[in-house]
């Protein structure tokens, strides 16, 4: 049996992960800021209230638990949610305090949470990529804290690879917009909305190009890359996502009406085709999500669906 350390597994996506490697027969140790009600909590999990900007006590509960893995999923999850200069502050120095203290304590495997936004879309002064569909390759070009202190982490990731790679396994991912399984029910995303409002209304899933992700997949892709990390190229970034796009339409058809210019760049994504490729993860770590927007849409959520889009 693994132990998984999972910080931030009270949080939207932690929660799912916290689950999924549970339900898969791990010890976990979850790690958050605040702590989940006992009814919330996944069975065998146990959890501790820790301030991870204290890097005493992530010291601290590294010696007590001893992990074989490291999850790090604790950030201030939503742009300007806060002021630009705690953001930035506070996911750099979590992502730092986290991966030091694993690296530290001896942890074989240690997986950073990134996000697409490192990639710069939504740029106010506009943005264009060089093609599409993005993937790892894509230049990043954040604009904001949220998208910066996300490729900090990522960076923090390959200067304690470049310093311990020998001995230790690291990773980053990129998890696209991720829905968590109450909200296939009617439960607010993220922004507000429910699934039902942002398929009927696709100016509210453009500014993140449509992209989006069941939250246990994400938990799958995860139990998949703890088990392969030791024999893939180490220090690698992932993008993670759903297999379709969080659209009723093609994005060869949506993409020119919300991104300018986009008319030649996105006239290969037909069809159902996602503006972010996961075939990295799919041929480095056979991972192929399970969910999409089209089955797990309950029927009156798909109902309430039907008629916003009639409107």
């Amino acid at each position: 049996m693994t132990t998984v350390l999972i910080t931030g597994g009270s949080g939207r996506l932690g929660r799912s992960v916290v689950a999924g490697f549970a339900d898969a027969g791990h010890q976990v140790i979850s790690l958050d800021r605040d702590v989940l009600p006992p009814d919330r909590l996944a069975a065998g999990v146990v959890q501790e209230a820790v301030d991870l900007l204290d890097g005493q006590a992530v010291e601290a509960a590294m010696a007590r638990h001893r992990p074989d893995a490291v999850i790090h999923l604790a950030a201030i999850a939503v742009p300007f949610s806060a002021p630009e200069e705690v953001i930035l502050k506070t996911n750099t120095m979590l992502a730092y305090n986290v991966l030091r203290a694993a690296t530290d304590a001896g942890v074989g495997r240690i997986v950073t949470a990134s996000s697409p936004t490192v990639l710069g879309y939504g740029n106010p002064a506009g943005w264009l990529p060089e093609r599409f569909p993005l993937d790892e390759n894509t230049v990043p070009r954040p604009w904001n804290a949220y998208a910066l202190s996300k490729m900090v982490a990522e960076q923090v990731m390959r200067m304690f690879a470049t310093a311990h790679g020998g001995s230790v396994r690291y990773a980053a991912f990129r998890p696209c917009y991720v829905i968590s399984p109450e909200e296939w029910a009617g439960a607010p995303t993220q922004q507000g909305h429910t699934l039902a409002e942002r398929l009927a209304d696709p100016a509210l899933s453009a500014p993140a190009l449509f992209n989006y992700v069941d939250a246990r997949d994400v938990a799958g892709f995860l139990a998949v890359l703890l088990a392969k990390m030791d024999t893939i190229e180490n220090a690698q970034t992932f993008f993670v996502g759903a297999a379709d796009a969080l659209a009723v339409e093609p994005l060869n058809k949506l993409m020119p009406q919300y991104l300018p210019g986009s008319e030649e760049l996105s006239a290969g994504l037909t069809g159902t085709s996602p503006a972010f490729s996961i075939a990295k993860a799919q041929e480095v770590l056979g991972w192929t999500p399970h969910h999409s927007w089209r089955t797990e849409l309950i029927e009156t959520n798909s109902a309430d669906l039907t008629s916003a889009a009639s409107h």
